[in-house]
């Protein structure tokens, strides 16, 4: 599990379509954006914003309904997440940012560089699928590992989120995306302009590592990492070997 986070140069609320969405700055330099995964928060990239502060501006964000953001009617898509992050940014006075997604923050990353390539100046994409055969069939169990992580978020959740009663409210609002995710085309990952890093672990729980492979190919300008004995969690289980790849990628 990651360790607690350093302290923000910044941070604060900004409001999109009736939600709260929450954010923090980290360092100087060039602007990252970090998106986590589904049901976490901004906190999750513990081990990775020490690693980025000392040459980047960091920016991490709470996707709608999840850590400190709120969740406003209407329907949840990673396309309106993606808004959120446009908001945040425009905030923030970011232009354009490299931006790096794990999992569902994966999937906001890729929207926004399919949508608005113009805000992308380079794209890290973690433990992503781009269309539903690139998800391994879930067992009715669970992994010990997703088991230990949904008590991860539950357990967070009920510390830092406005209202701690709307856990199972977000939860009902993203198994939508979650069980039939409408993401992208082919056509649509060939058409990304961004520099890109496509990456996952060798023993990914739920993702299909074939696709991303093919997403490697897809993308114009993209290069593949696999990060050897590690899962859909590699930036917690091999945070050295993780943040080598990020830093390099981010730095070049």
């Amino acid at each position: 599990m990651p360790p607690a986070m350093p302290q923000a140069a910044s941070d604060g609320h900004v409001e999109v379509a009736g939600a709260q969405i929450y954010y923090a700055t980290y360092g100087q330099g060039s602007p990252v954006v970090l998106l986590h995964g589904g049901m976490g928060n901004a906190d999750h990239w513990g081990f990775q914003v020490p690693a980025l502060a000392g040459k980047f501006r960091v920016i991490v964000i709470d996707s709608r309904g999840q850590g400190r953001s709120t969740l406003a009617k209407g329907k949840v898509t990673y396309h309106a997440m993606a808004d959120d992050v446009l908001a945040v940014m425009d905030a923030l006075s970011v232009t354009a940012a490299a931006i790096v997604g794990w999992s569902d923050g994966a999937e906001i990353a890729l929207d926004l560089a399919v949508n608005h390539p113009d805000r992308v100046s380079k794209l890290f994409v973690f433990g992503a699928n781009y269309d539903v055969h690139g998800s391994k069939p879930r067992s009715k169990q669970g992994s010990a590992t997703f088991t230990a992580y949904a008590a991860k978020c539950r357990a967070d959740f009920s510390k830092i989120a406005p209202d701690p009663r709307t856990y199972d409210t977000t939860v009902g609002a993203l198994l939508p995306v979650w069980r039939d995710p409408k993401l992208f085309t082919k056509e649509q990952l060939r058409s990304i302009q961004a520099p890109t890093l496509v990456a996952d672990g060798d023993h990914d729980e739920i993702i299909a590592l074939d696709q991303v492979k093919e997403m490697a190919t897809l993308i114009p300008n993209a290069r593949l990492v696999v990060f050897r004995d590690a899962s859909h969690f590699a930036l917690w289980q091999d945070p050295v070997a993780f943040n080598a790849a990020l830093v390099d990628f981010l730095s070049h």
